[in-house]
């Protein structure tokens, strides 16, 4: 049997990590410097020639502990992203001894802390409830747009829609999905979730990200949708989250929008230095 190939030219470590199957390649580019373009990041999410995730996250020096900042799989920056920002609070805090830590993302600083049993949380900040903030096409009741459904819409920092529905397994995702993202209502495209109430502080929830598709989890989703399901009055401000990939906690409190929930280093890797040339 011949030799693996244990070539000594690449170029970049990174990491793959999820939070509830939603995931994600990872970066220190504090180490090792990293510039991303639309086309290395469309590159890299390819699941058959590249690496394969739904966001691509790059860790930078910055305020804070680290700065982060997030690429969708279509090549599109997120100003957010709540599972990704998990994985790397566990990450830091494995690798510090560190059990409460902040970092700078676009949507501002996000306080993180271990919560014990595994599990860590992210503070994503209060939710963004005005037309602007979101931000939407005009001045309109962000509780139920004139939208088929009377969705929600909330910003976390990206921007989100919120239909519920009886039940979240018989819409056809892909299509009402991909519709929505793009409803000219909302000029940088949307999340859309689909959620059903299964319980006084329980929800099932399924979801369609902008630049990425159908995806297993989300949490700035999730937590898009614990707001919007309490202020409907639908739940309490505490609610639990059943998605595709497994269940996150939400909270929202005085100080922002608190996400509970488990994350998975799944595996170290290098990027070859012909990988990363060919798509420049």
């Amino acid at each position: 049997m011949p030799a693996m190939n244990t070539r000594t030219d690449t170029a970049l470590p990174f990491m793959k990590m999820h939070g509830l199957g939603n995931d994600f390649v990872v970066v220190d580019a504090r180490a090792h410097p990293f510039a991303v373009t639309p086309t290395l990041a469309r590159a890299l999410a390819d699941r058959r020639r590249g690496v394969g995730f739904d966001q691509l996250a790059v860790i930078h020096d910055g305020a804070g502990d680290a700065e982060l900042r997030f690429y969708n799989a279509d090549g599109s920056e997120s100003a957010a992203c709540g599972n990704a920002t998990r994985c790397i609070a566990r990450h830091l805090m494995d690798a510090t001894g560190r059990t409460d830590l902040t970092l700078t993302t676009a949507r501002g600083p996000l306080r993180a802390r271990d919560a014990g049993g595994g599990l860590t949380a992210v503070n994503m900040g209060p939710p963004q409830l005005r037309w602007d903030e979101i931000p939407l096409a005009g001045d309109m009741d962000t509780l139920e747009l004139p939208i088929e459904g009377g969705p929600v819409a909330t910003g976390m920092g990206n921007p989100h829609c919120t239909f519920f529905v009886d039940d979240a397994e018989v819409i056809a995702l892909a299509e009402f999905g991909a519709r929505h993202e793009h409803h000219p209502l909302y000029p940088e495209r949307t999340n859309v979730q689909v959620a059903q109430i299964t319980g006084p502080d329980r929800i099932r929830m399924r979801v369609w990200e902008r630049g990425v598709g159908i995806t297993l989890a989300s949490g700035s989703s999730s937590c898009a949708t614990a707001v919007a399901a309490a202020r409907r009055g639908l739940t309490g401000r505490h609610v639990t989250i059943d998605l595709d990939g497994g269940t996150l906690v939400i909270d929202w409190r005085d100080d922002g929008v608190w996400m509970t929930g488990p994350t998975t280093h799944v595996f170290d890797g290098v990027l070859t230095s012909a990988f990363l040339a060919a798509p420049a």
